[in-house]
């Protein structure tokens, strides 16, 4: 076979065009309605697999995105939105320096809500603009996709889902106010599952488990001020009454972006997986970087970065910062576009963009400073990079305590932080080999799997594409209400018949005892004896 196909390569390439004919054939058409922001850097991985796999893809998003750009690996549909690229970066530039900001704590917070609400809005009006677009509708109503790959955070992906009667497959981290339990009726209980932005463990004592039973109450109000909104746009878009509780079930498979290796082990039910660490593949260092990391001789590198919704802090913590960095042998190389300090230490190096996991593989390595985001804490435990973590917002202060809890890193307060915490934090972070014994023990339980997580990513979305769902997965909970899971309704009707039988027999006591006493009487009744 060999021998022909050299000796005739116009069927060698006819072949080669032909297997890929076949291969196009053999793939699906997958729609794709993404969340902006580090959440996309994640998706874009699992859609590269998916292309490479043969499949079509379409991707539909704002005109307007921060992070989320054309790709030779799908086809992007854009719809405009009312703002500008200047007010999206403004919104998340003021949002990062209203977490910086010091002085009274509920002052800060009034602050950082007002510009969450700015942001929810925005994501409302972008989802608004999407649905109600009937180009942009009508051509994924005749495109005959077979599945909708979205994130349920911003519930977009779902409505049209549902619209377009198509399968779903969920791409997440957590949803806020634990959501993503009431809407798959997974077991949640609060004796040991921590609940988000509480900062506790699965090892928790008494008044730690009174907190997290009470955390639940804010929650409730939290979903219906977030997820009210979209339960109307819904509504109307569909044209019958909806609520988010009626739509997040409808999911096939929830790929949950979490791995008990470091998050606390729970429940799950048969349609959730996790996907933890989808983003650690790496690639070999460019020139540029890989000249950077050997020029820091044994001493080896620090990567810096806050994150993608971080570029700029003030100049005062800037300073306390690059002070402390300058205490180090090591070489930093800091992701930050912000004012330079005036304390700019020699060994530190400045950079708007670095890339983070394949830095963090190299074997120069030797801390990570980080916020805690997911994305960065996983792959600082796929490298067995020890960690430095500086907490913003969200669920990056779970995160941090959970590293923290492992022994893998330490957390510092970013508003409290003195130069000095900084530099005896690092250094303990690079020397105490306890540390890098920790992460290392986590990265090889993180590691050690039949199956890479990107790879069983797509390999589920293609399941859902193949089978138009996954209906043997899900569990019939879903079809239940509140009072029917949890049996209410049986326990009401079984202490019912108790409660009536006892009645009954009580009555049936009663009503024999006044027979007995009656008959008693009648018997024992003196006889008047006649006087002579």
């Amino acid at each position: 076979m060999a021998l022909v196909l050299s000796a005739h390569p116009q069927i060698a390439v006819m072949l080669v065009l032909l297997l890929s004919a076949l291969s196009l054939a053999a793939g699906g058409k997958l729609l794709v309605v993404p969340v902006d922001g580090s959440r996309w850097l994640s998706m874009r991985e699992v859609l590269d697999g998916l292309s490479q796999k043969g499949h079509e893809i379409v991707v539909v998003a704002p005109e307007v995105s921060i992070h989320i750009k054309p790709s030779e690996n799908f086809i992007m549909k854009t719809y405009p939105i009312p703002f500008t690229k200047e007010e999206v970066d403004g919104n998340i530039h003021s949002f990062s320096r209203n977490v910086f900001e010091e002085g009274f704590f509920l002052g800060r917070f009034i602050k950082i809500c007002q510009r969450l609400k700015i942001i929810s809005d925005n994501a409302l009006s972008t989802c608004t603009h999407l649905l109600y677009n009937k180009e942009l509708v009508r051509y994924l109503e005749e495109s005959k996709f077979d599945a909708v790959f979205t994130d349920p955070i911003l519930p977009c992906g779902l409505i049209l889902a549902e619209h377009l009667s198509l399968p779903s497959t969920f791409f997440l981290r957590a949803m806020p106010c634990g959501l993503d339990f009431e809407a798959t009726q997974c077991p949640y209980p609060p004796s040991y599952v921590p609940r988000m932005f509480t900062g506790l463990t699965d090892r928790m004592n008494f008044f730690q488990r009174i907190k997290n039973l009470i955390h639940d109450i804010p929650n409730y109000f939290l979903c219906n001020f977030f997820f009210q909104p979209y339960a109307k746009l819904a509504s109307e878009f569909l044209q019958r009454d909806v609520t988010m509780l009626d739509l997040f079930p409808q999911a096939s498979i929830w790929l949950i972006r979490l791995d008990f290796v470091f998050d606390y082990p729970r429940p799950l039910m048969p349609n959730m997986i996790v996907i933890g660490g989808v983003t650690c593949s790496h690639k070999k260092l460019s020139q540029e970087f890989e000249a950077i990391v050997n020029a820091s001789g044994e001493h080896g590198i620090v990567v810096f970065s806050l994150g993608s919704m971080v570029s700029e802090i003030p100049m005062k913590k800037a300073e306390e910062i690059a002070d402390a960095l300058g205490s180090v042998p090591q070489t930093v190389l800091w992701r930050y576009t912000g004012e330079v300090p005036h304390n700019l230490p020699k060994n530190v190096k400045l950079l708007k963009w670095l890339p983070q996991n394949d830095l963090l593989a190299h074997p120069k390595t030797r801390a990570f400073i980080t916020h805690g985001g997911s994305h960065g804490v996983y792959e600082g435990i796929c490298n067995a990079v020890p960690m430095l973590l500086m907490p913003l917002f969200g669920d990056q202060m779970d995160n941090a305590k959970r590293v923290e809890s492992r022994g893998a890193g330490l957390t510092l307060n970013i508003l409290e932080m003195t130069s000095q915490d900084i530099s005896t934090a690092l250094k303990a972070v690079i020397n105490d080999k306890k540390y890098k014994e920790n992460i290392q023990r986590l990265s090889d339980l993180h590691l050690d799997r039949p199956i890479h997580p990107l790879d069983l990513a797509v390999y589920w979305v293609e399941f859902v594409m193949r089978h138009k769902g996954a209906p043997h997965l899900r569990p019939a909970a879903h079809d239940l209400n509140w009072i029917q899971y949890h049996s209410l309704d049986v326990i009401a009707f079984l202490l019912a018949v108790v409660l009536l039988s006892l009645f009954i027999s009580l009555k049936c006591c009663l009503f024999c005892c006044r027979r007995c006493c009656c008959k008693k009487g009648r018997t024992r009744k003196p006889t008047k004896s006649k006087s002579h």
